[in-house]
């Protein structure tokens, strides 16, 4: 490991560019490696083009907690709910619900919650330091995360997931529907109070902040290969990559490549519980309305967004495996919650998206050494969190391929705690 001679081989071949891939390159490049991206895509034209564009500090609300259990046949039977599970895929899909609903004990949530917020902490700052000389830093935005409710009393500090978020020192704020009403002059008169999280950022353009990372590490000298990666293969002092036409070698792999990433490993002997939880989007052009923050409608469990482009909507869990058709009547199913939240809003021009998030059971990415598999490390698995955990993912990817011990115990992302 660590800083090679910069011969015919890079110290590093990156295998992905999402914004997890072009965080871990521009970081290494930094220490002075040489470092090459693979991916069939340009960057950041995955599961990192289409989030809700939070940046968020404070996650520490694992996806499984105690008692979710209870909510989720109501979910399930309703069409238009928050989670939705493709026919003929549920016998596939069982073994990860069990993971994920043991995940979430009460005796473990908060070892979770502790490990996801170590890599969440001082994210906004983390990315403006990342892009400080270049422009695109100003599509971070400073932001509170507006949690919104129909019903004053469901707004309770005192629920579960508000009850991790104090005992971390998350800074919460529980306002009325007039308070409400002044931070979001748009929203619907039906919604009588909001949770705020505050010192938040959000993205007007996650792509576009993506790629402006991936623009500061091809200044760095990263280069960027589209290829289709088809297979990883150890060989005599550094690594083969097999692509669909071509071959490519390197002294240390990174594995990047999200809800691909599984496969890839298998032949090492792991068999990993990661699922393409597959979520949608809608963008309507010209809304006529405008969201001054990140905006949670609690009831539907859906997020909205002040895009470059118009107002983003974003959210639910669709559960297919990896390869299946897009079924776009899951993003328009967001209409109706948008009206709910905005009665004003335009939405004739609106745009259906969905995207793969690579999700583990316990809400957790694997991140560093592969264990047994020498010069290949994981950064792959952040779920919904990915674009708050990519800049400290990169550190500490830097970290392990330059020899730094990093400043976060790694356990919780062991690549081998599943076995």
């Amino acid at each position: 490991m660590g800083k090679g001679k910069r011969g015919k081989h890079p110290d590093a071949i990156i295998i992905g560019a999402g914004v997890i891939g072009v965080s871990c390159a521009l970081q290494l490049a930094e220490r002075g490696l040489s470092v090459t991206i693979i991916d069939r895509q340009p960057p950041c034209e995955g599961a990192s083009f289409g989030n809700a564009g939070v940046i968020s500090p404070w996650s520490c609300v694992p996806q499984s907690v105690p008692g979710l259990w209870r909510r989720i046949p109501k979910w399930l039977i309703d069409p238009e709910g928050p989670i939705f599970i493709r026919k003929g895929y549920a016998a596939s899909f069982l073994p990860w619900a069990l993971r994920f609903l043991a995940a979430g004990k009460a005796d473990k949530v908060d070892g979770i919650g502790d490990a996801m917020m170590a890599l969440s902490r001082n994210s906004p700052s983390h990315y403006r330091a990342l892009l400080s000389d270049r422009t695109e830093v100003e599509l971070i935005q400073d932001s509170v995360y507006v949690f919104a409710y129909k019903q004053a009393e469901q707004a309770n500090l005192d629920h579960f997931g508000w009850k991790m978020r104090r005992q971390r020192d998350v800074p919460l704020s529980l306002i009325s529907a007039g308070a409400l009403k002044e931070r979001e002059p748009d929203i619907s008169d039906a919604y009588q109070a909001a949770i705020l999280i505050h010192e938040q950022a959000r993205a007007l353009n996650p792509s576009a902040l993506g790629k402006a990372v991936a623009e500061k590490a091809k200044a760095h000298g990263v280069q960027f290969i589209q290829a289709e990666t088809k297979a990883l293969k150890s060989e005599a002092g550094g690594w083969l990559v097999e692509c669909q036409d071509s071959e490519f070698r390197a002294n240390n792999i990174v594995l990047a490549a999200g809800v691909w990433s599984a496969s890839l490993l298998r032949p090492f002997g792991y068999k990993l519980p990661l699922e393409a939880e597959r979520g949608y989007h809608l963008l309507c052009r010209n809304p006529g309305v405008t969201i001054h923050n990140s905006l949670m409608d609690v009831e539907h469990m859906c997020v909205a967004s002040q895009m470059q482009a118009g107002i983003r909507i974003a959210g639910t869990a669709e559960f297919a495996g990896i390869e299946a058709d897009a079924d776009n009547r899951r993003a328009f199913i967001f209409k109706k919650a948008l009206k709910n939240l905005f009665p004003a809003i335009n939405t004739e021009q609106a745009e259906p998206w969905m995207g793969r998030r690579p999700t583990f059971p316990d809400s957790l990415p694997c991140i560093g050494p592969v264990d047994g598999v020498d010069g290949l490390f994981a950064a792959f698995g952040h779920g919904h969190f990915g674009l708050s955990q990519a800049p400290t993912t990169g550190r500490i990817i830097a970290d392990c391929l330059t020899g730094t011990t990093p400043d976060i115990d790694l356990t919780p992302y062991r690549t081998d705690r599943f076995k």
